[in-house]
């Protein structure tokens, strides 16, 4: 491969910012990084602007083209979603009975430098939240579908094809420049030299416990769906790496649909324009699994206790709900389930802010367990249509 096509790699140009970012933010000073600061915000604005249009653009056209079988498939789908946020969170919590009471883990949050306050802000607001544009896909999808609208299934399919134009020609292009923004600041704070090695053991365990999931989600779907599932998670390279880079699911949504449509024929096209929308916004393994380890440690080191079984199964339980209804945004697990960790499990104030903390260091890794899940749970999805017998509906889209 020569250079030429090399940078027009995307998981190379997005490697790049992330190196180039590190290296900047390590040497920049306070001017530097007032401009880094106002461009990543203005750039971070543009990308979720454009995430509810994706949401609509892709979900809404996908369900009228299931015809008879949208809420079924739509049911499936929420359905996996949970059950695999479920068993990650159990898993999770077993590992931390298991491990945890062996650790010695002190917190240090101290010695960072605060990044300059922004001197532009260019505000870019959202046509509507996260979650409205998925329940108005989902609704206009089932209507469309259940009444043969043909009209506004028409004009869907034409937005479709809009906001295809918008991912490829805008989206995509800025995602390694906003990447090598946010790695600058990461550097130029200190996160990554002095944070990280405070937690590295827990972050590492939780990262192992990411890549376990992974194979037994991957190795269930290809069971269930009798293909070989490495056909699908050898693409999601790029995906990994840019959600690393973005910490959050919906801006990491044009480059998964990227690469699960690489994945083809293994991966049903039409399963793939529903499923891995829709699945950026409910199903996220990695976060769940990552929160609940947390949860139990941070709970071990400032109140000398592992919470109890029953409170943390009913955690667990009502986690998986709260998951389903979090943006796909950073952090967007842990902030919907504040409540259930001052409630349910009794954090003051000092808990909560370092449970926020602690996150936020492996939002990225969770972040990236999430996103490539998603192709396992869209090889179930093409595996149930295949066993249900429900009928391919042919979409030619290249992204």
């Amino acid at each position: 491969m020569n250079m030429k096509n090399l940078w027009k790699s995307l998981p190379f140009r997005l490697l790049m910012g992330v190196v180039l970012g590190i290296l900047v933010g390590l040497a920049a000073n306070e001017p530097v990084m007032t401009v880094v600061v106002a461009v990543k915000y203005v750039l971070g604005q543009l990308i979720n602007f454009c995430v509810p249009l994706i949401i609509i653009g892709f979900i809404a056209p996908s369900i009228t083209k299931l015809g008879n079988n949208a809420s079924r498939m739509l049911g499936v789908a929420v359905v996996i979603a949970y059950a695999s946020s479920i068993l990650a969170a159990l898993g999770s919590m077993g590992a931390g009975y298991a491990i945890i009471p062996w650790l010695s883990i002190e917190s240090n949050p101290d010695g960072l430098k605060s990044l300059p306050e922004l001197v532009f802000q260019l505000d870019i607001p959202q046509i509507m939240p996260v979650m409205s544009a998925l329940v108005f896909s989902v609704l206009i999808g089932l209507a469309a579908a259940w009444t043969k609208a043909k009209t506004i299934t028409a004009v869907l399919d034409e937005f479709q094809k809009i906001v295809l134009s918008v991912v490829t020609k805008i989206v995509i292009p800025i995602l390694p420049v906003f990447i090598a923004f946010t790695f600058c600041g990461l550097a130029y704070e200190g996160t990554i030299t002095k944070q990280l090695p405070v937690f590295i053991k827990i972050v590492l365990i939780v990262m192992a416990g990411h890549y376990i999931w992974l194979a037994v989600l991957y190795g269930a779907a290809g069971v269930y769906a009798g293909e070989n599932p490495l056909k699908v998670l050898k693409n999601y390279g790029p995906a990994y790496l840019t959600a690393v880079g973005t910490m959050s699911s919906a801006a990491t949504l044009a480059v998964a649909l990227r690469c699960a449509k690489k994945s083809e024929p293994t991966l049903r096209e039409d399963m793939v324009d529903f499923g891995i929308p829709l699945f950026a916004n409910i199903h996220l393994c990695g976060s769940v699994l990552t929160e609940v380890f947390f949860v139990m440690t941070i709970s071990k080191v400032l109140y000398g206790t592992i919470p109890s079984l029953g409170t943390m199964v009913l955690f667990c339980l009502l986690l998986g709900i709260f998951a389903i209804g979090a943006p796909g945004v950073p952090g967007g697990t842990v902030m919907a389930s504040l409540g259930l960790i001052t409630g349910v499990l009794g954090f003051d104030a000092t808990g909560t802010a370092l449970m926020l903390t602690v996150f936020a260091l492996q939002d990225s890794f969770g972040t990236a367990c999430n996103v490539t899940g998603d192709g396992a749970l869209t090889l179930i999805l093409t595996g149930y249509a295949k066993k249900h017998h429900i009928d391919k509906q042919e979409i030619k889209v290249e992204l």
